[in-house]
């Protein structure tokens, strides 16, 4: 299997969300401390811790949303083929199943979420240079991936580019107005 048919069979939703939660993540956790503090309070321990927090809920969030969608889809399934039992889909090999496809969600979520988060943050503390660039480094990538998903979604490239752009930047001025790291 070559990388663009892999890239292919990955679910869309988890992928988007977490790369896009995980840079969020990193502009509203990371943001205050590298606009006050500088280059200083950026290191790789930063970046990991980062990462690690935005894989964690991106895993639970997406996970259950996930499962809990499936399972629904079933349960309403049972209903309309008037089973007497409504989660009796949902205990055949078609709940496993949908168990096992949130499970993969949830890993594809929390590795782009970990990426995401970490990613920009890491090449910040490696690369010497004032703060800031960093974060405008990591609008600038949310930019870029509005721009890649325009085009993958046949959009307007430049609205998409644009919102993605200015979301960064509102969660990067709650951020720094929230001052969590």
């Amino acid at each position: 299997m070559t990388v663009a048919e892999f890239a292919r069979t990955l679910p869309t939703l988890p992928l988007v969300l977490g790369v896009t939660d995980g840079m969020l993540n990193a502009l509203t956790l990371a943001g205050g401390a590298l606009l006050r503090d500088g280059a200083g309070s950026l290191t790789l321990m930063l970046a990991l811790r980062v990462g690690v927090a935005a894989l964690v809920t991106a895993a639970f969030t997406v996970f259950v949303a996930d499962y809990a969608e499936r399972r629904s889809a079933l349960v309403r399934a049972a209903k309309q083929l008037n089973m007497t039992e409504p989660g009796r889909l949902a205990a055949t090999n078609l709940g496993r199943k949908a168990l096992r496809e949130s499970f993969v969600a949830m890993i594809v979520a929390a590795g782009a979420s970990l990426v995401g988060a970490g990613a920009p943050l890491a090449v910040g503390a490696i690369l010497s240079g004032p703060a800031w660039i960093v974060v405008a480094l990591t609008i600038a990538l949310l930019g870029g991936f509005g721009w890649l998903l325009g085009g993958l979604l046949a959009g307007r490239r430049g609205f998409w580019a644009a919102s993605m752009t200015v979301g960064g930047v509102v969660v990067t001025a709650i951020g720094v107005w929230l001052n969590i790291a």
